[in-house]
């Protein structure tokens, strides 16, 4: 597993700024982001469209994930620790014990 990473990504820049609408759009227009071991610490991504993004080992600590669909979110060796998820749909790949101990320790995200 990698460190997160602070990337250069046009795409990632957009949500670390808080642009979740253009990133959407510029996705829906087919642009190509890499969020794979992306640091999102502490980023609103409550309007993220995040339907088949790979989120696979980011670092999500206190992100607001309020509201999101996840259900189709690549979210294998994420780290949710002291998110906010109210409201949040994660896949049924994923137990809620797993949920809660990434949330509660900072475990990485395991499907079943």
């Amino acid at each position: 597993m990698l460190k997160p990473q602070q990337k250069q990504d046009p795409m990632y820049l957009l949500l670390k700024e808080g642009k979740i609408e253009e990133f959407n759009q510029r996705r829906a227009n087919g642009e190509i982001c890499d969020l794979q071991n992306a640091d999102l610490r502490g980023v609103d991504l409550r309007d993220l469209d995040a339907r088949n993004l790979s989120l696979e080992g980011a670092y999500l600590r206190h992100a607001d994930l309020r509201g999101l669909n996840l259900s189709q979110t690549n979210l294998e060796g994420a780290s949710i620790n002291s998110a906010k998820i109210s409201g949040t749909y994660f896949s049924t790949t994923l137990s809620a014990e797993e949920i809660t101990l990434s949330l509660v320790h900072g475990t990485r995200l395991r499907n079943r």
